[in-house]
């Protein structure tokens, strides 16, 4: 390619423009230091551990891979590149680490090996154990590293001696101290093992995933390797059984007990100073769930508080929690609205959509957005809150997009608007700003545009791109709607570089259209847990509602209509094609779930269920069965499909049944296989000429030239 760098290209290459900006912050208890991950610049992936020390202004590395290698190719196990699949992690070097209570020191896995960090002083050692090595973590007093290796959960003095197994697996099916496949990519746990505050005993989860089907996901672009042996708990198919126990340094275990035929999903465990181990389980409907307090001398549990919904109950980051006065803090869904709850007692209202805790002290530290019962609802924003029994105050100012860490009298917040790419990133101490995180990201070579709207009776969140270049007046513009559409996926968002690759479609000639309809996290449960049992109604209903509203005021051709989505944004441009083409005229549908019996255990049951109790659901949901195909065979409409052959999240078995599906039936459409691609596409040459492919596609489908 010559002359400018292309959108395209810059996107792939900067990973989404998440590379070179801070992230993974952490402040020392002193707030003395502020620790965080970043890379040297917009287009390398290699992160390293970087202290701030806000008494000198200083910032220096603590650790740097390319100084720890030498300049080696890192090496990645199956088990560690599993794990980033599971939590979307596309960069490379240094991406997680953990620290003691005193954060003097830090520990972190690189190229399957064991480091330790001295965060004052910035240096970073290894420790001669057995590896691949994943998620190591310091105890409490910085004494000892635990960590993960061979499906063990082993321990070592933080100066490299006495290294030893905790607990082994008894066969090849079990592991310690790791989290399972649902637990890591549904329930948003993605580790396995917490540590005593007193640093002399781990809790640690045991996961046997015998009873768990296998799949086989194969190269076959490459024929001569064996494919990869998956073990995947899709809808109505059994669980890995996971248990919990309690292992103490002095070799001695005690197992937790607790009903796992009522609640055999551990969800959450918290371990803190403030209080005894408490557990958040549910059951595998997810209607009912109990937060448990463990009594780590016999392993019993009693129950806290339980609750109950008639659809389902959702996880929360950072509950629950105890208070430093010993009460449960928990986020539950009350009178209509998502609530803070401590102890017996909610200290929020309808006026906020609580999204989760950040910290808790003599107060609560949140993050939430505006809720249903808010007077001037924020489209797209959430902000930081203090909540104590006094009442609520925001933190973060100015509209935009707002988290935090903090600790003590330090807080880190960092702030996303629509004016500027990228996020600001503050330190503030007892409320004044002290020092800022520099961001090395590069800067988008487009800016976007989006108005951000409600629409509709409904009032969906939309967003509007219109190109550059568009002045009033110039006629309408042929739409591409731009969804996610479905759960955990907010699009609309008040954050200018949630909107990059909207305006580069946009200024391809699009009106693009961004709505989030029901279903998506905005504003109340009933919003949420309005998709119940019914994603191809709802979601596709607000789909149409959105768009048909706006184009009420907004320059929109209704004679030529597109859509694109990943994922559930797949599923969703597919079934718009197939169920509304006298609304849509084209779709490209990127790894898309097709049949829902084909998706995994708590994602799947949460909205509709288990396979064998609802079958017509499952029918009524899906793009395979006569449901899926029940327009009329002359309205067909170009589709496109995209799937990357070694995703192990939505496996390419969705696109080959819905093509063989779509075959039989006679509808012409397009399958772009992707080799050696996963359920992200982070490879910069894939993901550039993505772009391209899909814009050509829907420029020849809706006869634009």
């Amino acid at each position: 390619m010559t002359g400018q760098l292309s959108f395209p290209r810059q996107h792939a290459r900067t990973q989404r423009f998440s590379l070179g900006a801070p992230r993974s912050f952490g402040v020392s208890p002193d707030g003395s230091r502020v620790t965080f991950l970043r890379s040297r610049g917009g287009t390398d992936r290699a992160n390293a551990l970087w202290v701030l020390d806000l008494d000198t202004g200083r910032e220096y590395p603590a650790a740097d891979p390319a100084a720890l290698l030498g300049g080696a190719d890192e090496e990645l196990s199956a088990e560690e590149r599993a794990r980033r699949e599971r939590s979307r992690e596309g960069s490379a070097g240094i991406v997680g680490y953990a620290v003691d209570r005193a954060a003097e020191l830090a520990a972190f896995a690189l190229s399957g090996r064991l480091w330790v960090a001295g965060l004052r002083g910035g240096t970073a050692r290894e420790l001669p154990v057995p590896g691949p090595v994943a998620d190591p973590r310091p105890s409490p007093d910085g004494r000892h590293v635990a960590y993960v290796a061979g499906r063990a959960l082993r321990v070592v003095a933080a100066d490299g001696s006495g290294d030893r197994a905790l607990a082994e697996p008894s066969s090849a099916t079990t592991m310690w101290g790791l989290a399972e496949f649902i637990a890591a990519e549904e329930m948003h746990r993605l580790r396995g093992f917490w540590w005593s505050p007193d640093s002399d005993a781990l809790l640690a989860a045991c996961v046997d995933d015998a009873p768990v089907q296998r799949w086989w996901i194969a190269d076959p672009a490459h024929p001569g390797s064996a494919p990869a042996e998956v073990a995947y708990p899709a809808a109505g198919t059994p669980n890995a059984v996971v248990s919990l126990s309690l292992l103490r340094l002095d070799g001695s275990r005690t197992d937790v007990v607790w009903d796992r035929e009522r609640h055999p999903y551990l969800a959450r465990v918290h371990w803190s100073a403030d209080g005894p181990p408490v557990l958040q389980v549910q059951s595998r409907d997810q209607r009912a769930q109990a937060y448990l307090m463990v009594d780590t001398a016999t392993g019993a549990t009693r129950l806290l508080h339980a609750d109950e919904d008639p659809k389902w109950l959702e996880l929360f980051d950072g509950v629950p929690a105890w208070t430093p006065d010993g009460r449960l803090v928990r986020i539950a869904d009350e009178g209509g609205a998502r609530v803070l709850v401590v102890g017996d007692r909610a200290l929020t209202g309808p006026q906020l959509h609580v999204l989760s805790v950040l910290d808790v002290a003599e107060d609560v530290l949140i993050a939430a957005s505006a809720g249903a019962g808010a007077v001037d609802a924020e489209t797209g924003e959430a902000h930081v809150y203090r909540v104590n029994e006094l009442g609520v105050e925001r933190v973060s100012e100015g509209p935009g997009r707002h988290s935090a860490v903090r600790s003590g009298a330090v807080t880190v917040l960092a702030s996303a608007c629509l004016d500027r790419p990228g996020a600001e990133v503050r330190v503030l101490r007892e409320g004044k700003q002290v020092a800022t995180v520099p961001s090395y990201a590069e800067t988008p070579v487009l800016t976007a545009r989006p108005r951000l709207t409600r629409a509709g009776d409904l009032g969906i969140p939309c967003a509007v791109l219109l190109p550059s270049g568009y002045r009033e007046g110039d006629g309408p513009l042929p739409v591409l709607m731009d969804p996610y559409g479905g759960p955990h996926g907010q699009r609309v968002a008040a954050a200018h570089n949630a909107y990059l690759t909207s305006q580069w479609f946009a200024d391809q000639g699009f009106a693009v259209v961004v709505a989030d309809g029901r279903g998506t996290p905005h504003t109340s449960p009933g919003w949420e847990k309005a998709v119940h049992e019914d994603f191809a109604g709802v979601t596709l209903d607000d789909q149409v509602s959105a768009l048909q509203a706006l184009a009420v005021d907004h320059p929109l051709d209704l004679g030529r209509v597109g859509i694109r989505g990943w994922s559930y944004g797949g599923y969703l441009a597919a079934l718009a094609v197939l169920r509304r083409p006298d609304v849509f005229h084209a779709a490209v549908a990127g790894a898309p779930v097709t049949d829902w019996r084909l998706y995994d255990t708590h994602y799947t049951e949460r909205y509709l269920g288990l396979p064998q109790e609802n079958a017509a659901v499952y029918a009524r949901n899906a793009l395979v069965t006569d449901d899926g195909l029940s327009s009329p065979a002359e309205q067909t409409r170009p589709l496109m499909i995209v799937h990357g052959l070694a995703d192990d999240n939505v496996v390419a078995a969705h696109t080959l049944r819905l093509s063989s599906a779509l075959l039989a039936a006679g509808r012409p459409h397009e399958v772009l296989p992707l080799s050696g691609v996963t359920h992200m596409t982070p490879q910069e040459e894939v993901a550039e000429n993505l772009l391209l492919l899909q814009v050509d596609f829907l420029k020849r489908s809706l006869g634009m030239g």
